[in-house]
């Protein structure tokens, strides 16, 4: 049985809607709030690699404009 939200199947019931419509759009919400949970795990993940790739400039910057400082001075 695929997964399904009971609560909105429940209220669906309530409702008026068939047994099989009410099931068949809660397993529906499902699959999308599914979809919806993986895409923002792929979000955080890219979060935190550019936080890292940000972090990796902020470096290299520094490394640039502490040699042109030393480059200055001479």
């Amino acid at each position: 049985m695929p997964l399904m939200l009971s609560s909105l199947y429940d209220a669906l019931l309530e409702a008026g809607a068939s047994e099989e419509k009410a099931r068949q759009a809660a397993e529906e919400a499902a699959a999308y709030e599914t979809r919806l949970t993986r895409i923002e795990v792929h979000l955080e993940s890219l979060s935190h690699r550019m936080n890292i790739m940000l972090t990796g400039m902020t470096l290299v910057l520094g490394g640039v404009l502490s040699t042109l400082w030393v480059l200055a001075r001479h």
